[in-house]
């Protein structure tokens, strides 16, 4: 792999891309792209005689630097890395010389970044539909690039659909033109440009027949128009959401602001594509009671697009801050008991995923290593919690939010249209607190970076709204049969659905119930039939730790109906581990396999160990 990305065959310090023109045209009989890329480079060495590419599974038919046309080699197939793509320059090119790489290709059918849904597979029954997810390391599958978050570029794009699908990509659209292809289909063509630099695993580009409704002064939301309404009252307060991330991050330099519903087998809460977040339908909950997610990927924004992690070993740096900036945002519009809130019990979703993974194992390191590792096979919360936990650890060592909050302004502001290292980062928080070394000098920090398990500095949240969740959840804990007599239907009638996660999320740590436990809760509380995905989520992996077998039809219901990981992939894994259910789990997953995106299923196959 490269030297300097271990997830990367590219060397992006001989030359490197600067910008991408990309031309495609939306093939759903064979569900691939058919087009060209144009890669323009920036020579950063001497002697440069080839350029080295990453790609999985393209079908290269031409190479040439405008002029004349070039020869190029494939390496060894890597699984999760792809192919090496090498091409030789007709002559070598100098230090600050001009690189212009013209390559015409196609995807194949089956590329990592994209999902095709058939139109039964939609909400309108009449359309296909086609979504691409990058992160991490399939942008490769999707046109030839420096598939490094190393690697920053500007993009320009066309892409032909047939009318009267709509393309949207993570940039801002520039026109549309109708006119009728060689078939003489009506088709349409439409333009879109990304002025700010940007990775390639931002590259995005959705097709389907979508509409739009305004939210705000700078955002629509897009969806099937089944679902567009509803998207639009749930989203209601994502201007909010943006003006609290600028008075903590500085500018919204992106322009547009749109949110995008896709279908339920997305494999992620949401993808922080530049101009158009990709969202999950399981956030419609009718409440706006997960509005939480859409303020973490416009904290993206900030951290992660503007200011990137130099290689995914750094995940932390992306996904610690954006928790961070996400739960200050939240602040600012629900009062900051709720940040603490939402700290005390983000430490539920990391113990699970240090649990998952084995206290040892390290992949709950903060810094991660990834030689010959695929980056998705070390997903977790770990990087978000573990993350957020030592910057809320540091704030409150530093002097509280008046003081850290003008370092993460100039965190942002330092490394903004940059990728940035671990490294790079403590740096910056030393000369930034210059006067408070021997402070951030009492920082352990390789225990923080490298040992793995749960942090063994833990912030003292403020657990004002905890404290009546964690109290009823002991009550339920301890109870015999004796005493369901004791809980009323009105025990959650003043609690928020934050409280009601935060409720069931910690009796799902605790010992397992019994059935009988199960059936006194449900006639009380009615959870089976709450529309908060995330509730619902908490209640199925209660009840399957309690071996309530009445659960094990709405959990497979749950898992089949949509694909979002977080959700997905604990059910299925408990579903495997109970005799009761394992097979039906099987079952099922072989089943809906083919309608489920590549990632989900390759990784809920090693989750079920089959």
């Amino acid at each position: 792999m490269g030297k300097y990305d271990p997830t990367s065959y590219c060397d992006p310090t001989a030359a490197k891309i600067q910008h991408i023109n990309i031309d495609w045209t939306v093939d759903f009989e064979r569900t691939l792209l058919s087009g060209s890329v144009e890669l323009l480079f920036n020579v950063l060495q001497d002697d440069i005689s080839s350029i080295t590419l990453d790609s999985k599974d393209l079908h290269i038919k031409k190479i040439s630097n405008g002029q004349v046309e070039l020869k190029y080699s494939f390496g060894d197939k890597h699984k999760a890395f792809g192919s090496a793509l090498t091409v030789t320059l007709p002559a070598p090119v100098n230090k600050g010389a001009e690189l212009t790489l013209h390559i015409e290709y196609e995807t194949s059918s089956n590329a990592s970044a994209l999902q095709w849904l058939t139109k039964e597979q939609t909400a309108g029954k009449m359309h296909p539909y086609m979504f691409s997810q990058c992160q991490a390391i399939h942008a490769r599958s999707l046109l030839p690039c420096q598939d490094s978050p190393s690697v920053k570029a500007t993009y320009s794009s066309k892409v032909t659909v047939q009318d009267p699908l709509v393309a949207l990509m993570s940039a801002l659209q520039c026109w549309d033109k109708s006119s009728k292809n060689e078939n003489g289909e009506k088709v349409k063509t439409y333009k879109f440009t990304q002025k700010v630099p940007t990775p390639s695993y931002l590259i995005a580009i959705v097709v389907g027949l979508l509409e739009s409704r305004d939210i705000g002064p700078r955002s629509k939301v897009w969806s099937e128009k089944e679902f567009v309404e509803k998207a639009a009252h749930e989203f209601a307060e994502t201007e909010k959401m943006l003006a609290a991330g600028e008075e903590l991050g500085g500018p919204y330099v992106w322009g547009q602001y749109d949110l995008l519903v896709l279908p339920p087998s997305f494999p992620y809460g949401g993808m922080e594509n530049p101009c158009l977040t990709f969202v999950t339908p399981t956030l419609l909950a009718g409440d706006r009671s997960l509005a939480n997610v859409i303020a973490h990927e416009i904290a993206h924004s900030w951290t992660g697009n503007l200011v990137t992690n130099h290689t995914w070993e750094d995940f932390w740096l992306n996904e610690g801050h954006t928790v961070f900036l996400e739960r200050k945002i939240m602040s600012r519009l629900n009062g900051e008991k709720t940040r603490h809130f939402d700290a005390f019990n983000g430490l539920s979703s990391l113990r699970y995923s240090i649990e998952t993974f084995g206290e040892t194992s390290p992949y709950t390191k903060l810094v991660i290593k990834l030689d010959d590792v695929d980056p998705d096979d070390s997903f977790s919360s770990v990087p978000y919690e573990k993350g957020h936990t030592l910057l809320f650890y540091l704030e409150n060592l530093l002097g509280g939010p008046s003081v850290f909050e003008p370092f993460l302004l100039s965190y942002i502001n330092k490394f903004k249209f940059k990728s940035v290292s671990t490294s790079q980062w403590k740096e910056h928080l030393y000369e930034f607190f210059n006067d408070k070394r021997a402070v951030l000098d009492s920082v352990d920090w390789d225990d923080w970076f490298n040992s793995p398990g749960m942090p063994k500095n833990i912030p003292d949240y403020d657990q004002t709204l905890v404290k009546e969740c964690s109290a009823l959840a002991c009550r339920w804990a301890k109870a015999s049969t004796s005493d369901f007599s004791s809980f009323k239907s009105n025990d959650l009638d003043n609690f928020t659905s934050r409280q009601k996660m935060a409720f069931l999320g910690e009796l799902v740590l605790k010992d397992p119930l019994t059935p009988q436990h199960i059936d006194a809760m449900e006639k009380l509380y009615h959870f089976s039939s709450s529309g908060n995905s995330e509730i619902k989520f908490r209640w199925l992996r209660l009840g399957i730790r309690a071996c309530a077998k009445c659960v094990i039809k709405p959990a497979l219901e749950m898992v089949a109906a949509q694909g979002r990981m977080k959700f997905t992939r604990p059910l299925y894994r408990d579903l495997g581990a109970w005799d009761e259910s394992r097979d039906q789990a099987i079952e099922c997953f072989k089943r809906n396999k083919p309608a489920m995106h590549s990632t989900t299923a390759g990784l809920i196959e090693k989750d079920l160990k089959i």
